[in-house]
């Protein structure tokens, strides 16, 4: 008898091993529909090492507003309408605000610190608190004289020096960003730290995009291979360190000036006090400030970045926006923040470019469900993966006729603000999704709607943007609007524009206006300010 058991539980076992493989990578009866799997893998196999966006709404095309992908071991449901993404992740977000656990991008990239990662703990809620006091819409109306200085600054390098307009744009979110959140601006597009930061965050969303970092987390037994055959980790331990360090620095210095009184109004204050009360690390600390610096500096310069790019291709559009703007403000100043109610258009290219090229294209990072949940039929299972399919939203013809046609005129009569939109109970009222859904909606969306009305109403007053020429054929050059960058957040590839002042009446008023604004608010060596405006936000004794 013995010997028979002896025999017996090892090939039990095989088999239930066996048939558990064979299992994996099934799509369950009840789960949303999808395209077809295979054993162990699921649907692997299929997903793209480019563009996924277009991947993606294909299936949403051929499976639905609502459909599923069995990834390994992992399920991820994607939501690809608005009323989906209304009925789950704004109306039940108490349950579809969590993550699923990423040990690539969070454990061992992030240190478990990144707050887009976190899950919806009780930590994430304390960090999200902390964040709301810095972005809600009374503290973003206070940061507009930050925003105008960096504007002008920005309006005036475009004068000196065009070619490099990326940067420029990139300067001017980056240093409105530092001085929010640290105190301090960055006066240069060369600020080296400014470089370590785009190309970190660069590096982390590739690393993260990667076939193998993604397999890592779709069977997590792979982790406990030896770093010799799993050299994403190190690659991630690495850039971690990195990060960290350059996080690290911007918190503690801005900490040190908070003790000693010396620095700048700004959301690491509000830091400090919260840490005397909430006893968290100063590692947690750089990194609520650091990557807020992070998302705050790359949406809204890839933002402006797809605007400039939509004025090459569409200048009729252009024209239209001019003549707007010429009317209402006039040649003698510059557009500011009060005329935004009769600036609709200008309004309606801010909406229409977060439609027609959103940063976040597929939502950024997936929300999880902490528990079943049934939705118009299917279930969608505890711990799966909720993906808020932005760009299959955007395009789709039914909700945007000619989707890839860039037209502000669907905006003309939407005068809600970017906020208002997406809290709207009538989900087809929502202008566009690049900010997210529920609890997890971008905190930064008040501040990120005034920066872009500024930054785009501002270059449409002083300049013209057309196509530069090419010397050999004698044609225009133009981007193709269909090439995107990679990664978590998206912007168009690069490309060049002949940005020019509209008259050297325009050209002398920007050149005027920052030579004042230079030297009045800034320091003449440090370009640092030398107080802080009497409109921005007190101290808050909270904390």
């Amino acid at each position: 008898m013995a010997v028979l058991v002896t025999t017996v539980l090892p090939i039990v076992a095989a088999v239930a091993i066996i048939i558990r493989l064979l299992m994996t990578g099934r799509r369950p009866k009840g789960y949303p529909p999808g395209p077809p799997t295979l054993p162990i893998i699921g649907n692997l196999h299929q997903m793209p090492t480019k563009d996924a966006h277009l991947q993606f709404e294909k299936w949403a095309r051929e499976y639905g507003p609502v459909y599923s992908l069995i990834l390994g071991t992992k399920v991820m449901v994607v939501l690809s309408s608005d009323k989906a993404v209304k009925d789950l992740l704004d109306k039940k977000s108490g349950l579809y605000s969590h993550r699923q656990e990423m040990y690539i991008g969070q454990e061992l990239c992030s240190g478990d610190l990144r707050i887009l990662m976190m899950g919806y703990t009780p930590r994430w809620r304390m960090c999200r608190k902390m964040v709301h006091t810095l972005l809600n819409v009374s503290a973003a109306k206070s940061y507009v004289p930050y925003q105008i200085l960096e504007n002008q600054q920005m309006l005036r390098d475009l004068v000196v020096d065009s070619d490099n307009f990326l940067h420029h744009i990139r300067r001017y979110s980056n240093a409105l960003t530092t001085t929010m959140i640290f105190g301090w601006r960055s006066p240069t597009h060369d600020d080296p730290k400014m470089k370590q930061l785009f190309d970190g965050f660069s590096e982390f969303a590739e690393l993260n995009q990667t076939g193998l970092a993604a397999i890592v987390d779709f069977f997590p037994i792979l982790r406990y291979l030896p770093d010799f055959l799993l050299p994403v980790r190190r690659k991630a331990q690495a850039l971690h360190k990195a990060e960290k360090e350059l996080y690290l620095s911007h918190w503690l210095k801005a900490k040190e000036s908070t003790l000693n009184g010396t620095i700048k109004r700004c959301f690491s204050e509000e830091l400090v006090t919260a840490q005397k009360a909430e006893g968290f690390s100063d590692d947690q600390a750089a990194y609520i400030s650091g990557t807020l610096l992070e998302a705050g500096s790359d949406t809204t310069s890839s933002t402006l970045y797809a605007f400039v790019q939509a004025m090459l291709l569409y200048p009729d559009i252009q024209r239209k926006a001019q003549a707007e703007i010429d009317r209402v403000v006039g040649e003698d100043r510059l557009p500011n923040m009060e005329d935004e109610h009769d600036l609709q258009y200008v309004r309606a290219i801010v909406k229409e470019t977060l439609r027609w090229m959103p940063t976040t294209i597929m939502g950024a990072v997936p929300h999880a469900v902490t528990q079943d949940d049934y939705y118009e039929g299917y279930l969608i299972p505890k711990n799966a993966g909720v993906v808020n399919n932005v760009w299959s939203i955007h395009m789709d013809p039914a909700r945007h006729p000619e989707p890839r046609r860039f037209n502000p005129d669907r905006y003309k009569d939407d005068r809600q603000s970017l906020a208002d939109a997406a809290a709207n109970p009538d989900y087809s009222k929502r202008d566009q999704f690049t900010f997210g859904a529920g609890r997890r909606i971008c905190p930064g969306i008040h501040v990120a709607e005034r920066s872009l009305f500024l930054g785009v109403s501002r270059i449409l007053w002083g300049f013209n943007i057309e196509p530069k020429i090419d010397a050999k054929t004698g044609k225009p050059i133009l981007p193709d609007q269909e090439k995107l960058t990679q990664g978590f957040v998206c912007m168009p590839e690069e490309y060049e524009a002949k940005i020019t002042p509209r008259n050297d009446a325009r050209r002398q008023r920007i050149m005027d206006e920052w030579k004042i604004a230079e030297e009045t608010c800034l320091d003449p060596e440090t370009k640092q300010w030398r107080q802080v405006p009497l409109t921005i936000a007190p101290r808050s004794t909270k904390a």
